[in-house]
């Protein structure tokens, strides 16, 4: 193919030079051989690339066709159930309830009903008619030892950094939940200016950085964290122990998203990447861990804490129980990340293969606070790909009082999944610290199609609970929804998770039968199970030996 261009670029210099009698003509096709000739030498002689060294030139247009494939696929080939991680379905139906638009959809579903995994709710021939207008019902959050409990919305912003994104997204993100009364978590970057400009309801997340809580050395600063945590428009406060991106990893800011405004936020060095540790360090144990929630909640004046995870080996949540109950100090909420979910960079090994899905997360951690005889007094969160009212009401049915969004709401904004959040080109100005990009995204807009997409979201919601002939979410259990297991057999959420009875993890007959291994591994000293705790010994070590 070398050979082939070499002939076939030096017989055009020739044919042009034998029929171009005049000079501007001999120019015209100069402008366009030259560059041509230029490359296809280049190509022939660096030894970076097989295929431009084999096919100089023409072999370039691999590479551009990989560029334009994404795009191509989107916008030309992908059908309204493909694209991924979120479908064009789902974008389009965000898209038109941000908008205000027109979200009906004709000609019936476009998914297959008799698929495996095809669920629905089973609606009641004394079905309630849904106002529009009616106050939607708010979830109390705030245990025995909460001073300051805090009523929430349905469904509200998950966690995402300043940083991650841009100054005028979160603008948009927080003035959008100050119209539409829901909270807007701030994700593990601290709490920045504009999470306080407009006044929403806010979330602190406190993740194992402590950024806006930290010491010189990264750990946790006390004196620090209660000037921010008192705050009048910081609500509640969460503890974040992994996240369904990257569970057991730790965040990622990258370089050139890491702004000297950004750097004083977070209390860190400007322009160098920062990578949050994998655990805290204010804590190494579950019974340390609730003495750090009793003491962020007196730091705080008596504020909601909770904390959020993605569940993994189940006996180290199990764990976490044990020490609730041996210290009587419980949070006020738990935040449940499916290993699905995730906004920020992530390591592809840990997108794909790292963390429990949600639906069973959210499950397990339903039926073990259940079992502990905890679940009364601790709101469970369900956060991961939660877009449209049937996604609320099987995550509600599952046992979650809330859900979080992070993906929606960015869709809300004008997200175009074009996928490059990690490169600080977000055409769109949401993933950016790029301020030409950013200005882009006009604040104002943008929090009204946050505060509609929340309303209608929350409305369909209500929509679907009275179809099932209920007055309230919170009146939704298993029994509610229905999926397909085979070609031939449907279940209901209850007979595929049966529940548990309250407190019967507490007596000695229940434990044989139900997480039996994980009692027995579990232990309120360490979240490590007990086969790999040994003195002096990590958990690696034991392993090796």
């Amino acid at each position: 193919m070398r050979n082939i261009f070499v002939i076939v670029n030096v017989t055009a210099w020739v044919v042009m030079l034998l029929l171009s009698f005049k000079w501007p003509n001999i120019i015209w096709f100069s402008l366009l051989l030259l560059p041509i000739s230029l490359v296809g030498l280049y190509d022939m002689n660096q030894t970076k690339h097989a295929i431009r060294r084999n096919f100089p030139f023409v072999g370039r247009g691999r590479w551009v066709m990989e560029y334009l494939r994404p795009f191509l696929r989107q916008y030309f080939f992908e059908s309204e159930t493909d694209g991924v991680p979120v479908s064009r379905m789902f974008r389009s139906v965000i898209y038109q309830r941000a908008k205000g638009a027109q979200d009906a959809v004709p000609y019936g579903t476009k998914l297959d009903t008799q698929a495996v995994g095809y669920e629905w709710i089973g609606h009641s021939l004394a079905a309630i008619h849904a106002n529009k207008e009616t106050p939607r019902q708010r979830i109390d959050v705030g245990g025995p030892d909460c001073l300051k409990p805090y009523s929430a919305s349905v469904f509200n912003i998950s966690a995402m950094s300043y940083g991650s994104l841009s100054g005028n997204a979160i603008e948009a993100l927080n003035k959008g939940a100050k119209k539409g009364g829901f909270y807007h978590n701030t994700g593990e970057g601290s709490v920045s200016p504009s999470h306080l400009k407009h006044g929403g309801d806010l979330v602190w997340q406190i993740g194992t950085g402590y950024f806006g809580c930290r010491t010189a050395d990264g750990g946790f600063d006390g004196d620090s964290f209660a000037k921010t945590a008192i705050k009048d428009n910081i609500k509640m406060i969460e503890i974040k122990l992994s996240q369904g991106a990257k569970p057991g990893h730790g965040g990622i800011l990258p370089a050139d998203k890491n702004t000297i405004e950004i750097a004083q936020i977070r209390q860190v060095e400007p322009g160098t990447r920062v990578d949050s540790p994998p655990v805290h360090s204010a804590f190494s144990t579950p019974l340390e861990m609730m003495h750090f929630i009793k003491q962020l909640r007196g730091l705080s004046g008596g504020k909601p804490i909770g904390f959020k995870l993605c569940i993994g080996r189940k006996s180290e949540f199990i764990a976490l129980c044990k020490a609730m109950v041996e210290t009587k100090i419980q949070p006020d909420f738990i935040t449940v990340d499916g290993g699905e979910g995730g906004t920020g960079a992530a390591p592809l090994e840990y997108s794909n293969s790292v963390g429990m899905p949600l639906r069973e997360a959210l499950v397990f951690v339903v039926d073990v606070l259940v079992g502990f005889g905890l679940k009364k007094d601790i709101r469970v969160i369900a956060s991961g790909k939660t877009f449209t009212g049937f996604h609320l009401v099987k995550n509600l049915a599952l046992g979650a009082d809330m859900c979080n969004s992070a993906r929606g709401m960015m869709v809300a904004l004008g997200c175009i999944q074009s996928l490059i959040c990690h490169t600080n080109e977000c055409p769109t100005g949401i993933a950016t610290q790029n301020p030409a990009l950013a200005s882009g995204l006009v604040v104002g807009d943008k929090a009204t199609r946050i505060a509609r997409f929340h309303k209608e979201t929350v409305f369909s919601t209500f929509d679907l609970v009275s179809s099932a002939g209920l007055s309230n979410p919170n009146q939704l259990n298993r029994s509610h929804i229905y999926r397909r297991v085979s070609q031939t057999e449907i279940k209901r959420y209850d007979e595929i998770y049966p529940n548990l009875s309250g407190g019967c993890l507490l007596q000695e007959n229940c434990q044989s039968d139900l997480f039996a291994q994980e009692m027995k591994e579990s232990s309120a000293e360490s979240f490590m199970p007990k086969q790999y705790v040994v003195e002096g010994q990590s958990g690696l070590e034991k392993v090796a030996s």
